[in-house]
């Protein structure tokens, strides 16, 4: 059995980075402004704002991802989270979930929060796994989102 390994993102992960997240949202929604600035440009919309990007790869291969975005005053979003269907079903999702809780922790974030839809049912079923808490939705810059959660840490 393959093991997942969680790595920091490098520039040469951009094209996989997208490719996943382009994925799961066009299969369920639209790619929207704020997808393209993140995923095209992730160093200066993500990385230099002081956030992070982890990727996992199970056998030799690339296939998950997510990023953690600085909102400031040590919130920080969980975002960016796919999977390659290939590998769902094999705890990438959780094992990309722990590391980057853990890697908030290292930025010095309070609270995590994220956006998503409730379309998402197993993405969902992670995040109340990993502890994540239903919240009040705010106004989005996503069209999609319907469903806020947090996290204390």
């Amino acid at each position: 059995m393959h093991t997942i390994r969680i790595l920091d993102y490098e520039p040469a992960h951009q094209p996989v980075f997208r490719a996943l997240n382009e994925e799961w949202i066009t299969q369920f929604f639209v790619m929207e402004t704020p997808d393209y600035q993140m995923l095209d440009e992730p160093q200066r919309y993500i990385l230099e704002p002081g956030g992070a990007i982890l990727m996992a790869e199970h056998a030799g291969q690339l296939v998950g991802t997510c990023a953690l975005i600085n909102e400031g005053h040590g919130v920080f979003e969980l975002a960016k989270m796919a999977v390659s269907p290939a590998a769902q079903g094999l705890g990438v999702g959780y094992a990309l979930g722990q590391a980057a809780i853990q890697k908030a922790r290292q930025l010095g974030a309070h609270e995590l929060e994220l956006l998503s839809n409730s379309r998402l049912t197993p993405a969902l079923a992670l995040y109340r796994k990993l502890g994540f808490r239903d919240v009040p939705i705010p106004t989005s810059p996503y069209q999609r989102t319907d469903v806020k959660m947090a996290l204390d840490l």
